[in-house]
């Protein structure tokens, strides 16, 4: 049996690489560019009340999970951009569980995957085009001992989307919703 501990991590806690060679950022990449298709995958066919259940007994609801993506995925886009254009910028961090709270995260879910499409697809039009030592740009968050890398960012933003996919599609699978 799971214990909640292996429910909030189904595929592990994040774990920075440092630099990466351009063959770990093609790959993390494509994890980014593939992100809303997986996402629209994991919820299609759910109804309303299942979009309303917790990926976890105190977790998160998959509506609420696919809402938060389309949240962080814009605030690590836009820093992204600080970085590429400031040096070292102080970025700013945000209350995640709060944002869950508000009210539009009760929205109808294709909103947040219209909006992962389009945001998607001019992030990962950015990363592409960028040079491998623009991925050595850094970003400091005001919790952070050190700066964050560009590389980092990348790894985390890869990882982070099929951290949250694992929760809904874990969820499925334990709940029978196949």
């Amino acid at each position: 049996m799971q214990t909640e501990t292996d429910l909030r991590y189904p595929i592990g806690k994040f774990h920075r690489h440092g630099e990466l060679t351009e063959e770990l950022r093609h790959r993390y990449i494509n994890e980014i560019e593939r992100l809303p298709a997986r996402l629209r995958e994991a919820v299609k066919g759910l109804t309303q009340q299942q979009l309303d259940t917790p990926y976890r007994p105190g977790g998160w609801t998959v509506r609420q999970l696919v809402h938060h993506l389309a949240d962080s995925h814009m605030n690590a886009y836009a820093r992204m951009k600080l970085a590429l254009t400031e040096d070292e910028p102080l970025i700013k961090p945000y209350f995640e569980a709060r944002w869950a709270e508000l009210h539009d995260s009760t929205l109808p879910v294709d909103i947040s995957l219209n909006l992962l499409d389009s945001l998607h697809h001019r992030w990962v039009d950015l990363l592409r085009a960028m040079k491998p030592e623009e991925f050595a740009r850094a970003m400091r968050h005001p919790e952070w001992e050190n700066p964050m890398l560009l590389d980092d960012s990348l790894t985390l933003y890869a990882w982070h989307g099929k951290h949250h996919v694992a929760h809904i599609t874990e969820l499925r699978r334990r709940e029978g919703w196949l």
